[in-house]
C-alpha cells in the first residue's frame, strides 16, 4: 500500500506518520511507500518502508505529492479558523482550492484512491446550547467552517463520480496540542493545559462554564487510521462522519489539569476576547454521533486521561521546543 499525509509536518500529520512508520495500517495490510507532504519537507520517521518528503503549495499541488499507485490520501492540510478568517485569500487559496488540487492529482491515478479528510466542529452553529444529531444541517458562522463545509461537498461529488473513495472526519478540537500555540480560534483549549504543566501563565478568552466538543490526539489518529480501512460502502452518498468526541467544559479542563498537576490551573488567568468568543461561541458545544459509534468508530477516553496522555506523549518535547528544560 502507497499511502500519502498532506499537512504532514502539522503536529496531528508528523503523529500520524509515526504511528503508520511504526505499526503500518490497522487492518494489517502492508505500507510500501510513504509520502509526507506539507509547505516545507516534514521530518522523516524511522520505518521499514521507503519514506518519501516533498515541500510544495497545496493549490499548486506537485505530482510527487499523489504519485501515481497510491493507494491512501489523508488530507489534514488547512489554514486554520482565525488566520482564515484574518486572510480571507489565504483560506481560500489552502482550504478551497487547495481541495480542488488534490481531487485533481486523484483523478489523474489509475485507480482511485482512498481519501481521508479532516473537516471541523466548525463548518456547524449553533452555539453553547446546541446538540446537534448528525442528520444537522451545516450552517457555518466563520470562513474556516464554510471552507470546510464546501469541501466536504465536492468531495463527496467527486466519490460518487468514482474520482476517489472519500471519508470525511468532522474533528472535534484538538486537545491537548504539543508546541507553541497556532492561529487558531481554539488555540486557548490546549494553551490552559499544556502552558501550566510548562509552568507558564496563559489567559482564558472565555467563561469557565464555557463548553468544547474535543478530542485527544490519541483518539484523533485512532479515527483517522479507522477511516482509511472501513468499508466505505455503508456510507452512500453521505460520505462525512462525526466521530464521537468528548463535550466538556473549561472548568471540567482545569479541574483535569489540577487532578494531574495540582494547583496548576493558578496561573489560567481571566482575559475575555470578544474575537476569539465570537469564532468559537458560534460552534456546536455537543454532538450525538450516533452514526460514527454505528460505524465502529472508538469511544472517547476520560478528560483527566487526556491530560495524562499529554504529559506521557509530548510535553518533554514540548518544553524542549520551546526551551523550558
Amino acid at each position: 500500500m502507497r499511502v500519502t499525509i498532506l499537512g504532514a509536518g502539522g503536529f496531528l500529520g508528523q503523529k500520524l506518520a509515526k504511528r503508520l512508520a511504526r505499526e503500518g495500517l490497522p487492518d494489517g495490510r502492508r505500507i510500501t511507500a510513504l509520502t509526507l507532504f506539507d509547505l516545507a519537507a516534514p521530518a522523516v520517521p524511522a520505518a521499514g518502508f521507503p519514506v518519501h518528503p516533498v515541500a510544495g503549495d497545496l493549490a499548486d499541488l506537485p505530482a510527487s505529492a499523489i504519485p501515481e499507485g497510491c493507494d491512501i490520501v489523508f488530507h489534514l492540510a488547512a489554514v486554520v479558523s482565525a488566520a482564515a478568517e484574518a486572510d480571507y485569500e489565504l483560506g481560500r487559496r489552502v482550504n478551497s482550492r487547495g481541495t480542488d488540487a488534490v481531487i485533481d492529482a486523484c483523478r489523474k491515478l489509475a485507480r482511485p484512491p482512498r481519501l481521508v479528510f479532516t473537516s471541523s466542529v466548525a463548518s456547524f452553529s449553533g452555539g453553547q446550547s446546541a446538540r446537534l444529531e448528525d442528520d444537522a444541517r451545516q450552517v457555518p458562522a466563520n470562513s474556516y467552517g464554510a471552507q470546510k463545509a464546501a469541501a466536504e461537498l465536492i468531495l463527496a461529488d467527486a466519490s460518487r463520480r468514482g474520482f476517489l473513495d472519500a471519508v470525511t472526519l468532522r474533528l472535534p478540537t484538538i486537545v491537548v496540542r504539543p508546541g507553541r500555540p497556532n492561529k487558531a480560534a481554539s488555540s486557548f483549549v490546549s494553551a490552559i493545559i499544556r502552558e501550566p504543566l510548562l509552568g507558564l501563565e496563559t489567559t482564558l478568552p472565555v467563561p469557565r462554564d464555557f463548553a468544547v466538543w474535543v478530542a485527544s490526539p490519541r483518539r484523533a489518529v485512532d479515527w483517522l487510521l479507522q477511516a482509511a480501512v472501513i468499508d466505505g460502502t455503508p456510507l452512500g452518498l453521505d460520505r462525512s462522519v462525526t466521530p464521537p468526541g468528548l463535550s466538556v467544559t473549561v472548568g471540567e479542563m482545569l479541574a483535569a489539569l489540577d487532578a494531574v498537576s495540582p494547583g496548576a490551573s493558578a496561573l489560567v488567568r481571566a482575559a475575555a476576547d470578544a474575537v476569539v468568543a465570537g469564532i468559537v461561541g458560534a460552534w456546536p458545544a455537543s454532538f450525538v454521533p450516533t452514526r460514527g459509534r454505528a460505524l465502529g468508530f472508538a469511544a472517547h477516553e476520560g478528560l483527566e486521561e487526556v491530560v495524562r496522555a499529554f504529559v506521557a506523549d509530548d510535553l518533554e518535547a514540548t518544553r524542549r521546543e520551546r526551551g523550558h528544560g
